[in-house]
């Protein structure tokens, strides 16, 4: 019974190192390019990744806080443009519809907004960013749980990127959940890393 308990503890234990050194890598890759809104560096471009919206097309929690952010690199002065990307036909909505409509509906000009409706994942978020758009230098926004992968995946496909923390006015089951997630997406971004 001994020997049994063993096999099953060995490979979760496994798995758990495997995870906490694949969140520690991420951490270190972007140690020095994560920082909140009044330390951001001055870039041409935002980048805003995509989440969930809700049924009657608003972003929820999440994407509203990323957006809220960018809203506030454009008028620092601290960005030219923004990119959102995401999906543009995705389960829960039309995020880049989402995004540009919200974005307009808070005063910023529809010309300095760039779109991307085949960011399906971070990592290709940040690999489109840099081959369809041309982006080199750029901050990325996004939760603070996300920000060390989403700034490590960009640095990867080539963009001199900084991160800084958006706003999450979320639900704690939201967090949790999406603090899980996060965690558990460490070890196939520390692949891309590698294997890119």
């Amino acid at each position: 019974m001994r020997r049994t308990l063993w096999a099953g503890v060995g490979p979760v234990a496994a798995a758990a190192l495997v995870v906490t050194a694949a969140n520690i890598r991420l951490w270190m890759v972007s140690s020095g390019h994560r920082s909140g809104l009044a330390a951001a560096p001055s870039v041409p471009v935002v980048i805003v990744p995509g989440a969930r919206v809700a049924p009657d097309g608003a972003p929820m929690a999440y994407l509203r806080g990323r957006l809220d952010v960018a809203i506030e690199l454009l008028r620092a002065g601290k960005v030219c443009e923004i990119l959102v990307s995401g999906d543009a036909a995705g389960t829960s909505g039309d995020e880049i519809a989402s995004m540009t409509n919200y974005l307009a509906d808070h005063g910023v000009d529809p010309a300095v907004v760039r779109s991307d409706g085949e960011g399906l994942s971070t990592r290709a978020t940040c690999r489109r960013a840099k081959t369809i758009f041309g982006i080199d230098r750029a901050i990325i926004v996004t939760q603070y749980r996300h920000l060390p992968r989403a700034v490590a995946l960009c640095r990867a496909a080539g963009i001199d990127a900084d991160g800084v923390v958006a706003y999450c006015d979320c639900r704690r089951t939201t967090m949790v959940r999406n603090n899980i997630r996060e965690l558990l997406a460490a070890p196939k971004a520390v692949a891309a890393l590698i294997w890119r």
